[in-house]
């Protein structure tokens, strides 16, 4: 039976903690998906990975194809080519969005697996953030997000979803449920998503049944408390609100 892995690089808790320093480089993390997400040294814009590629969105909501030397403390990838294919119909925000999908995982029971999907469709509009880069150590990505954070909204448009579920158990390590990340289909617009309204579309839903973390090596990463990360902190970068 094919095994499928998700590679993940460090854990949100050392994020959401202020750990933003590169763990690997782009060239090191595409060795080992072609779709993902995640976020740049520094929490330099927000990571998109589509179709063998890694982008780099902007915080004015612009694209950049990323240098394979770019450092990445947090992210994750794997490689989408079986898994589930189904349609995608009207949907009016991302809770419509987040309750559809995790319903197709639970008819496969797989609520306590990690999945990675992309919705490829056109959509209504697109509420999406992006950050610029902030040097610190010890300083929260709540804190670091609202000095940096800007976000933008995107309106009619085609483009993909690339959607990661961890489950609950997983929490800490990623954010437990659904995290979307969107890039326009002209490679030119995209950011981390806290609210879309879809019109119509189609998704490939992957499901993980492996996982490999590497953990940041430097002997900083030992000067985190890692479970002193805040859960509501996490859950407002999450939603956008910094």
């Amino acid at each position: 039976m094919k095994s499928n892995k998700i590679y993940q690089v460090s854990t949100l808790q050392a994020l959401a903690l202020g750990y933003t320093r590169p763990v690997v480089t782009v060239t090191e993390l595409m060795r080992h998906g072609d779709t993902g997400l995640g976020t740049f040294e520094n929490v330099d814009g927000e990571m998109i990975v589509l179709d063998g590629v890694c982008y780099q969105a902007k915080p004015d909501g612009s694209i950049v194809e990323s240098s394979g030397s770019s450092g990445v403390p947090f992210a994750v990838a794997g490689f989408v080519n079986d898994g589930r294919r189904f349609a995608i119909g009207e949907m009016t925000d991302i809770a419509a969005v987040k309750q559809e999908l995790t319903l197709k995982i639970e008819e496969d029971f797989g609520l306590n697996s990690i999945h990675i999907a992309r919705i490829d469709g056109t959509f209504k509009t697109i509420h999406a953030r992006a950050g610029a880069p902030y040097r610190s150590q010890h300083i929260s990505l709540k804190d670091i997000l609202s000095k940096t954070q800007k976000d933008f909204c995107f309106e009619q448009l085609r483009g993909t979803l690339v959607c990661v579920y961890y489950p609950d158990y997983m929490d800490g390590i990623n954010a437990s449920g659904w995290h979307m990340h969107f890039l326009s289909e002209d490679r030119k617009l995209g950011g981390h998503v806290f609210e879309v309204s879809v019109s119509s579309g189609e998704c490939h839903l992957q499901k993980m049944d492996r996982i490999e973390i590497q953990l940041p090596r430097e002997a900083a990463f030992d000067t985190y408390s890692l479970k002193e990360a805040s859960q509501d902190e996490i859950e407002e970068v999450e939603q956008g609100k910094g």
